[in-house]
């Protein structure tokens, strides 16, 4: 859970930094290209190349691919559909995907797991509501494109963790490995550069470069990395819960530091309810469910 929190932080802090600095002035495609190169950069060289079986490198790119690479193609684009205020609105829907996602890979259905998510989604949606504009059913889909693609990658790389002590590869430490994962996303990258980038969006000044090399190796690099092994520490209940922790944390970075306006009551209330499900399923709902499954 530790993992998770610190990455919530991290990724609090990055978020603003995006929308302060770049949002406008550096064009999204590179921005996320130059994330992810940066990314893979640091992990490459922690690669054991000889000892990663090639099924398992196959697996890391496409989860890569999925979870952060088409995660962000959908998500950059939903913003030509709707506002800010509404993308964030309909990022809630992502714990829900994931206690369902898991679920299914382990061919069982917690209905405990999809209560808590839920109460996770009302948490967020208090906290972020804002009226709806008239024409946004296309940029709904497209925030759902990318929920699910970061909801299945989460997931999917969880699952196969969970799965090694029965395989060849069990001694290889994650941090050797996952080097592919930000492979399969750097190839999705340059193909959603190349499609969509404008290259005459380029970043001018040394503010925005150093920010582009701190999320990348920061937020992208360490960040995603930490949040997929600290995924495999917890149960999805846990999991689906925190990818809903951001929208409080990001909201009080905004208050603290860029003093922007927020209804504290809304975050009072929101953050609760967020908070509320996670101690309901740490001290209710997990000990309940490693029972039914271990017994």
């Amino acid at each position: 859970m530790a993992y998770l929190w610190l990455v919530t932080v991290l990724w609090a802090f990055s978020f603003s930094l995006i929308g302060v600095y770049l949002t406008g002035h550096v064009d999204n495609y590179f921005a996320v290209f130059s994330r992810i190169f940066l990314a893979s950069l640091f992990f490459l060289p922690l690669i054991r190349w000889r000892r990663v079986p090639v099924v398992l490198a196959v697996q890391l790119m496409a989860i890569g691919g999925i979870q952060l690479g088409a995660m962000y193609l959908f998500f950059y684009n939903s913003f030509g559909f709707l506002t800010v205020p509404e993308v964030v609105l309909f990022t809630v829907f992502t714990p829900i995907y994931i206690t369902l996602l898991y679920d299914l890979l382990k061919r069982r259905l917690i209905l405990w797991y999809l209560v808590t998510a839920l109460l996770a989604v009302l948490g967020a949606a208090i906290l972020r509501y804002n009226p709806l504009s008239q024409d946004f059913l296309a940029g709904f889909f497209l925030v759902q494109g990318a929920n699910i693609c970061f909801a299945l990658g989460q997931v999917t790389y969880k699952y196969l963790m969970e799965k090694r002590p029965s395989t060849e590869h069990k001694n290889l430490p994650q941090h050797s490995v996952f080097g592919f994962f930000y492979l399969g996303a750097l190839i999705v990258s340059i193909i959603g550069l190349l499609v969509w980038g404008d290259l005459n969006k380029m970043p001018e000044t040394p503010g925005q470069w150093g920010i582009l090399l701190w999320l990348g190796i920061a937020a992208s690099g360490l960040g995603y990395f930490l949040w997929n092994k600290g995924a495999t520490q917890v149960d999805p209940g846990a999991l689906a819960i925190m990818n809903n922790a951001l929208v409080p944390a990001g909201l009080l970075v905004n208050l603290i530091i860029w003093n922007r306006d927020v209804d504290l009551l809304r975050l009072l209330t929101g953050g609760g309810l967020i908070f509320l499900s996670l101690w309901f399923n740490e001290f209710w709902v997990k000990p309940r469910v490693e029972f039914r499954y271990t017994h």
